[in-house]
Order: structure tokens, then C-alpha cells, then sequence
């Protein structure tokens, strides 16, 4: 880097923002409380199996709750030697398995341009070309998905790509301020997603169908449309869209999830950082979510040719030139995007109604004809929350659509101290939000207003606030809910609650919970797993970790379709480089058994996130992001997936099947 003063924040993390002084319980959790209770837990009496430790604060003995009893799985499934910890550059699975890397970033999707050059070679207009850096969420859309049979080879595979490594993007790493211009084409060109047209070839292995029209990067330039509440507001109006009604991008594409009428969603997640403002007073849509206050996180603005496509990530009011205002710009960010994979000319849209925040992942619970649908996401900061929308109108297969996530209840929970939860209302009309609200001097002037500035909202009704709320998956048969809470370290012992029993949560945990069956406003919950080294137990269940599953900061969830819960981790610093846990690793996991398992390990420096099945549960598709990210251009920590001692690192996907053809997790 040319400018001694020029130093980029690569940490992808943003933050802390949240210093609200929202209530928290200071019992440390001793036992379990069971989710399922009073008229819930008689209606499924007859499908019982194993029980959880209750908490009954006025008796002195625990009170043993039926826990509901998960589908058991066949007794082949969990059948593969559980992997040790290790720290290879490469992946290791299981005996009788097989992985594959698979589009790594740079390989060549539209048009003619020319393949990847190790070293970072490219040009921006080539990478707006190519498969996008740092793979993360991930869904296999089969060809034929919106029909009834669903063909498992052949679909179109959908992922993120989250953010960038310069020092290995571009040949001697960024060069420095100002940024030159084709150098921050190609790093917003690594953002986005991409949507990839794959089949299997006579031997059975998936290929990339070169020349289909159904390839696609969407990128964080490409036009996009806001919908919802939020649409036409005065605080997303730019001199790009006066009207406020567009904008330009998807940034740090984290966790992502895909609607029942067939269509990708994907999150922003630490957006916040890709923009700056100098102001001395920031707006609250901007100082609440960590809007950098001199520079962003990669100095887009100083971009050399002056093109306002730049301009915008400087959302001060002094900008140089008065009629470029992005004041606003940021606002446009921090939301889920839907994507329609199987129409390349469709405009992605930003779906307001769910809320703006840290979207690290986003799942919708079960499905019912004639039944509002529920979608629910985690804000990815420590201290902050985890969220629930309903839709207004009913799901009908028939006409389902994306306007169903336009219109409906956002909530934040509240994890009690007694196993039960609440959602809270963050609607303008809530007494108890507007008097929050008044009682604090706050003033929203619509909903839309409520929607720009959710943290502030939650924060004022009172949620629990959490270690780090990432990734949800939600039981195939049973409803439950289980989320990842990765890590917050900067939990002290007086902040402790029982949602989150740990301070300097070092290695993090995932907690669980079952809806009322009778009230959108009530849940009850638990906490399935602490994470941890060998001997790590968790209070009121028999899951103590040994060797063959010790984990820490688990991440990525996804349940497959026999009822297994995969779990992904991403380890970050002295975490993964030392101590007991090696390198970033997939484990499973089966709730009825409590048996864990680890399957996976990735290489060097990686992180482990993005899962996927074909309908037939034959493959697996894994994605492997920042591989040696502690490399420089001079220093390689890591050749995955080249392995080959001089090639560059790259994000890839991971192709993992079984050798004798059988399910994966036999």
C-alpha cells in the first residue's frame, strides 16, 4: 500500500453498537426449561420420548417436562467414523466419502472473458464476469424445483459472497489512496451472488453448464428495487433514486434462506461498514449500526475517477460536490434481498417489512395452506437480536409470492428467565413501543421510520440481547427453532442471562425454541448445546463433548431432510490457528439422540458456511470461504484449492458425496 496512513479493516465485523440498558437476568442457567408446557405438552403427549430437566423456581426439586420426540432417523444414518480435530490445507470427510472443489472464485460465467490469472490479475470488467470472492449461503434450486417431481441433477445453484481479502484480490494488494478506480470495480464486483446453471455429466459429476442463460452475478452494483413499508420514505430518496423507490447493490452477502414459492433470499449482513460519515452528529439509521465516522472499510469514496457510483459509499452531508447527496445511501442497505434464480431479467428486491439490520441468515417456519407464513432472522453483532415477522395475509400455494414479505408484524424476542419467550411488536401502533418510545424522547414518524431504524426499536420494547445471533434452521417435522449464538466475549458476569449463561463466551452456543400453538406473541425455550472443548456439558441433557464433536463458534445450521442438524463453525484468530479445536469444521447432529458428529474439516484459515442438498440427499454442496486469510501477496498461508505450494487461496464450493452412492450422514 502506497499511503503509510492507508490501512483497511478486513475483519468483516462490525462494531458494537448496542449500549441500551435493556433488563438482564442475573441467574446463571443451572437447568434446562423445557419449550413445551401446559396444553402444548398434553396435545403431543402421545409422541413423548426423552425428557428435559425443568426449572420450577417454586419447588425444590426440578420438574421433569416431556421433551416432543424427534423423527427417528434410520439407523444407517450418523453411521461414518466421526472425523478428529485437525488443521490440513485441504478438506477431509469421512471414510467412504468424497469432496470435490467446485467454482472457485474467478471461474469464468458469462460470456467470453477470460479465466482466472493466479495473483489477482483480472480486471473489474472480467470479475463483473466471473464467480464471486468469499462463498457463504448457499440453496440448490432444481431445475424443475416449482413442479411437483424435482429432478436432483440438474438446478441452479445460488450463494453469497460476502466480502474480500485485497492483499490476495489484486497482485501487490490494494495500492492505495486514493483507491484506483478499477480496483474498487473489481472488489464491488466480488460482492453479490451468483447463480450458477449445473448438471451432471456421464460420469455423474455436477458441471457447470457453460453459455446458459440462466447464469447470473448480481453484484454490489446491480439495480435493485425497495418494496414494502420503506419504499418512496424520504430517508431512502439519493440522487440516484428521488423518488426512493431504487438502489444500486447487495453488500456483504452473509446467510441466506429461499421462500416456498421458490425463490433465493439473500442478507446484508456488516454492511455498515462499506460506507462512512464524517458528520460531526450522525443520523441514528447510521450511528446505531456502525456507519464508519472517517473512512469505510475499503475507501471506496476516494475512488480516483470521481463516478458518483463510488461517491455514494460518503454519506456525509459536507460531500465535495453538494448535488451528489448520498446522506441516505446506507439506509438502502441492511435488508434481505429476494432474487427469482430462474428469471435472469428479474430486478432483486429488498423486502423493507423484515426489518433492517445485521441479516446474518433467514428461515421460514412450517408452511400451511391458509396460514400467514413466519420467517425468522438473527442480527449478527454481539448484544444484539433475534427477529420474527408474520405475514398479514394468508399463504396459498397457488398464489404465493414475494408480496407476502411486504406486508405484516416485525417482532424482536424476549427470552424470560423461566423458559417462556415473548415477541414483542416493533409496530408504530404498539402502546407499549410508543410509550417506550415518548418516555425516551424518540420519535418515529412512521412505520417506515420504525423499519429504517429496528435496533432503536428493539431496543426500546425491551429484548434480550444476545451473544451474536446467527444462523436459524427449523425441525422438518416438528416446527422447533434452532439458532446459532456464536460467541460475545465481551459478555461480563454481570450481563449474564439464562439465554446467554456465559460470560466471555468464548466458543458460544445454540438455543432452541417451540411456538405457542395458540399465540404468535409466546414461545417457550431451552439451549440444545453449549459449545466448548472435551468435557463441555451442557446443564439438563446428557450432550457432553467429547473428541470425536468439541466445537467452538458455531455458525451455519441447516436441517436435512431426515431430521440431522448440521452445524458449521467459524473460528476466527487465535481460536482457529491454536488451542484444541483445529481448523473451522461441519459437524452433525441428531436432537432425539444427542449424538454429535464431526464430518467435516476445512483447510487453512477457512471458514466452513453455506449448506445445500440435492432433493435425493445423494450431494452435499459446501462452501469453503476465505481460505489462508492471513495471507499476504508475499506470505501464503494457504493453496486450497489449488494444493498445488504456489497458487493463490481461493473461496470454492465443496461437492461431498457418498462413494457407495447412499444419503449423506450414512
Amino acid at each position: 500500500m502506497n499511503n503509510k496512513n492507508f490501512q483497511i479493516d478486513n475483519s468483516g465485523i462490525d462494531p458494537q453498537t448496542n449500549f441500551s440498558d435493556n433488563p438482564e437476568f442475573q441467574q446463571v442457567l443451572a437447568s434446562r426449561r423445557s419449550f413445551l408446557k401446559g396444553s402444548l405438552g398434553a396435545a403431543i403427549a402421545t409422541l413423548m420420548g426423552t425428557t428435559l430437566a425443568g426449572c420450577d423456581t417454586d419447588s425444590a426439586d426440578p420438574v421433569k417436562l416431556p421433551e416432543a420426540q424427534l423423527p427417528e432417523p434410520a439407523p444407517v444414518l450418523l453411521g461414518f467414523t466421526a472425523l478428529a480435530a485437525a488443521r490440513p490445507d485441504t478438506i477431509l470427510v469421512p471414510q467412504g466419502y468424497t469432496a470435490r472443489a467446485f467454482l472457485p472464485m474467478g471461474t469464468p460465467l458469462l460470456g467470453s472473458y477470460p479465466a482466472y490469472k493466479n495473483g489477482g490479475q483480472n480486471t473489474g470488467a472480467e470479475m463483473e464476469q466471473q464467480v464471486g470472492a468469499h462463498h457463504d449461503g448457499m440453496h440448490f434450486f432444481p431445475l424443475d424445483a416449482r413442479s411437483t417431481h424435482q429432478n436432483s441433477a440438474e438446478g441452479l445453484l445460488v450463494f453469497n459472497h460476502e466480502y474480500l481479502d485485497p492483499d490476495l484480490l489484486h497482485p501487490n494488494g490494494a495500492t492505495g489512496l486514493p483507491r484506483p478506480a478499477d480496483e474498487v470495480r473489481k472488489e464491488v464486483a466480488v460482492h453479490g451472488v451468483t447463480v450458477a446453471h449445473i448438471k451432471k455429466d456421464a460420469s455423474g459429476e455436477f458441471q457447470l453448464v457453460q453459455g446458459s442463460p440462466l447464469n447470473r452475478r448480481i453484484t454490489g452494483a446491480t439495480p435493485m428495487e425497495l418494496t414494502g413499508p420503506v419504499r418512496g420514505h424520504a430517508k431512502v430518496v439519493t440522487k440516484y433514486s428521488q423518488d426512493g423507490t431504487r438502489t444500486r447493490g447487495t453488500l456483504n452477502n452473509c446467510g441466506n434462506g429461499f421462500t416456498p414459492w421458490g425463490t433465493y433470499l439473500t442478507c446484508e449482513e456488516n454492511w455498515a461498514g462499506y460506507f462512512m460519515n464524517a458528520d460531526a452528529t450522525q443520523p441514528r439509521e447510521h450511528s446505531r449500526y456502525g456507519v464508519g465516522k472517517t473512512a469505510s472499510r475499503y475507501y471506496w469514496e476516494t475512488a480516483d475517477n470521481g463516478a458518483d457510483q463510488y461517491q455514494r459509499f460518503n454519506a456525509s452531508s459536507l460531500a465535495a460536490d453538494a448535488s451528489a447527496d448520498y446522506r441516505n445511501e446506507p439506509n438502502t442497505f441492511g435488508w434481505i434481498v429476494e432474487i427469482d434464480p430462474f428469471n435472469p431479467d428479474s430486478v432483486p428486491q429488498k423486502r423493507t417489512a423484515l426489518g433492517r439490520f445485521g441479516h446474518e441468515g433467514v428461515i421460514f417456519g412450517p408452511v400451511t395452506e391458509g396460514q400467514p407464513v413466519t420467517v425468522y432472522s438473527g442480527d449478527d453483532s454481539q448484544f444484539e437480536y433475534i427477529y420474527k415477522y408474520v405475514s398479514n395475509a394468508p399463504y396459498y400455494k397457488a398464489t404465493a409470492g414475494g408480496h407476502l414479505l411486504n406486508d405484516g408484524t416485525l417482532y424482536v424476542a424476549k427470552f424470560n428467565a423461566d423458559g417462556s419467550g415473548e415477541w414483542l411488536a416493533l409496530d408504530i401502533n404498539n402502546a407499549a413501543l410508543q410509550s417506550a418510545a415518548a418516555a425516551a424522547g424518540v420519535v418515529f414518524d412512521s412505520q417506515a421510520d420504525v423499519l429504517l431504524n429496528t435496533r432503536l426499536a428493539a431496543d426500546l420494547v425491551g429484548a434480550t440481547k444476545m451473544d451474536r445471533p446467527e444462523w436459524g434452521a427449523v425441525h422438518p417435522a416438528t416446527g422447533e427453532v434452532y439458532f446459532t449464538l456464536t460467541n460475545n466475549t465481551r459478555r461480563t458476569a454481570a450481563q449474564v442471562d439464562p439465554a446467554n449463561p456465559r460470560a466471555n463466551n468464548a466458543t458460544g452456543h445454540i438455543i432452541r425454541w417451540k411456538e405457542s400453538s395458540s399465540s404468535v406473541r409466546s414461545f417457550n425455550w431451552d439451549i440444545f448445546l453449549l459449545a466448548g472443548d472435551v468435557g463441555t456439558n451442557t446443564p439438563g441433557t446428557n450432550i457432553t463433548l467429547t473428541a470425536d464433536n468439541h466445537m467452538a463458534s458455531p455458525d451455519g445450521l441447516c436441517f436435512d431432510a431426515n431430521g440431522l442438524l448440521w452445524i458449521q463453525t467459524d473460528m476466527s484468530g487465535s481460536q482457529q490457528g491454536e488451542g484444541p479445536f483445529g481448523n473451522n469444521q461441519m459437524l452433525v447432529a441428531n436432537p432425539a439422540t444427542k449424538e454429535i458428529k464431526r464430518f467435516l474439516v476445512g483447510p487453512m484459515d477457512a471458514e466452513i458456511t453455506g449448506l445445500a442438498f440435492t432433493p435425493d440427499g445423494k450431494t452435499m454442496f459446501v462452501n469453503i470461504q476465505h481460505p489462508g486469510d492471513r495471507s499476504t501477496p508475499t506470505n501464503l498461508t494457504s493453496h486450497w484449492p489449488a494444493n498445488d505450494g504456489t497458487s493463490h487461496p481461493r473461496s470454492a464450493t465443496v461437492i461431498v458425496t457418498k462413494d457407495d452412492g447412499g444419503l449423506i450422514g450414512s
